[in-house]
């Protein structure tokens, strides 16, 4: 039986790739940061902002959101 991704999930996998390479880093090690500091949940469930605007908005989102739990 052939499993759907959900758009969720499609958008996600995406959004973590498009970053990992706007930051030059790959893309396993982006998510063991969002893991370790707890965003990896928000930033999925920001689904319904992320996808409706500039992809650079949520990178900046997230930029703020990294730099906020390494204080």
């Amino acid at each position: 039986m052939e499993q759907q991704i959900s758009r969720e999930m499609d958008f996600f996998m995406y959004l973590i790739e498009a970053y990992a390479a706007h930051k030059d880093r790959p893309t396993g090690d982006v998510l063991k940061e969002w893991d370790r500091l707890g965003l990896t949940d928000l930033i999925y469930a920001m689904y319904e902002k992320y996808h409706v605007e500039a992809i650079e908005n949520a990178f900046e989102d997230i930029d703020q959101m990294v730099k906020e739990k390494k204080l």
